[in-house]
């Protein structure tokens, strides 16, 4: 079990996996845009959500599952898509694809994933949505659509907060690029992690596996700008499986969103990796879901710690939520069984938040008191 035993909370797996990683891995994943305001603000806005403990209540008999899409998922949460995971350990992304096909909950692939979108999906055994970034003049990102058609994605989510990719200092002072670059800073940091860089050589250095396919690029620093609402028409024209906008905390952008033919809305700041002013995520959420009425799809991510958490972003109006960085520092603190371990703490402090609420299923943690 390793790590596993000791995972006891995010701050737990955090902590070992701070200790794990090469510095430059632990900075990109744990890093956030500027000064990390938006992310702390975000943190404050879902501690300070006070949730109502009731009594005398039943609760013993309680049932996590929540439908999403075609997914009767047996919990409420599923995994964002994260660039690069294979960072976090040897064959991460494989680990997310299979405990999602366990629990039949989403697993968000990216397009700057560390396994191909084909692998990913066969593995998570349908269990998988497609990430999406619009990228120079769009056309590498249309053919990444029928990419994604032709191999059995039925959801894609289209991120819309990265026009650019924000500022994030601590990657910046360490040096990360996509794909790596290894220079003298780099070459110790390694020396210094000698049981990640070993396990990592030897399973192969992490790359971004949907550009190792001819015809297909991609330039972390390329511009996003372009992308419009002109874009999103002729992408809802291209696409006709489901369509998740990610990224948005607007409410007139949700508005408009809906209107324009978007299955759902994923509220979402990117973790507080773009925008060091942005508003704390989990209060548009329920700004939103005022704004949308309650039978619009509205999905959330962004710095969701524990299972009281999860709770309070139903509470807040959530039909789904989803997991970032917290699952990939549960596989560098334990690798698969650091994973599991942190998935079972996630549940049982969900269940038990809900039985202390006097709620038997998730989604009556949306009724308010």
């Amino acid at each position: 079990m390793g790590g596993a035993n000791a995972i006891h909370s995010y701050a737990d797996a955090r902590r070992l996996a701070r200790r794990r990683l090469p510095w430059m891995v632990f900075d990109y994943i744990d890093g956030a845009a500027g000064e990390g305001v938006a992310e702390a603000r975000n943190l404050a806005a879902l501690r300070d959500i006070a949730l109502d403990p009731r009594v005398l209540v039943d609760v013993s008999d309680r049932d996590l599952g929540v439908k999403v899409f075609d997914h009767d998922g047996t919990v409420p949460f599923g995994i964002s898509p994260m660039g690069m995971c294979n960072l976090s350990g040897p064959g991460a992304d494989l680990m997310l694809a299979r405990i999602a096909a366990k629990h039949r909950v989403p697993c968000g692939v990216s397009t700057v994933a560390s396994t191909s979108l084909e692998t990913m999906i066969e593995t998570a055994e349908g269990h998988a949505w497609f990430q999406l970034y619009f990228s120079g003049d769009g056309s590498g990102t249309a053919k990444l659509v029928e990419r994604a058609k032709a191999a059995g994605y039925k959801t894609l989510i289209m991120t819309l907060d990265v026009p650019e990719v924000g500022r994030r200092p601590r990657e910046l002072r360490r040096g990360f690029k996509m794909p790596f670059r290894i220079g003298p800073k780099q070459f110790i940091d390694f020396a210094l992690h000698p049981l990640w860089s070993i396990s990592s050589l030897l399973a192969g250095a992490p790359d971004l596996a949907n550009f190792q396919t001819p015809g297909f690029t991609f330039d972390r620093t390329e511009s996003r700008a372009r992308a419009d609402w002109e874009f999103l028409k002729r992408l809802r024209d291209q696409w006709d499986g489901n369509l998740v906008a990610k990224g948005v905390t607007h409410v007139g952008d949700a508005e408009r969103l809906r209107d324009e033919g978007v299955d759902a809305i994923q509220v979402s700041t990117h973790g507080g990796r773009q925008l060091d002013s942005a508003p704390p995520p989990i209060l548009a959420l329920k700004a939103i879901r005022d704004a949308l009425g309650p039978e619009y799809p509205l999905f959330y991510d962004t710095g969701l710690r524990s299972g009281e958490d999860v709770v309070k972003a139903y509470m807040m109006g959530a039909d789904f939520v989803f997991f970032g960085r917290a699952m990939q520092f549960a596989i560098a603190a334990g690798g698969r069984d650091g994973l599991n371990a942190f998935w079972k703490l996630l549940t049982d402090e969900a269940s038990l938040t809900l039985a202390q609420m006097g709620r038997v299923r998730m989604p009556d943690a949306t009724a308010r008191f």
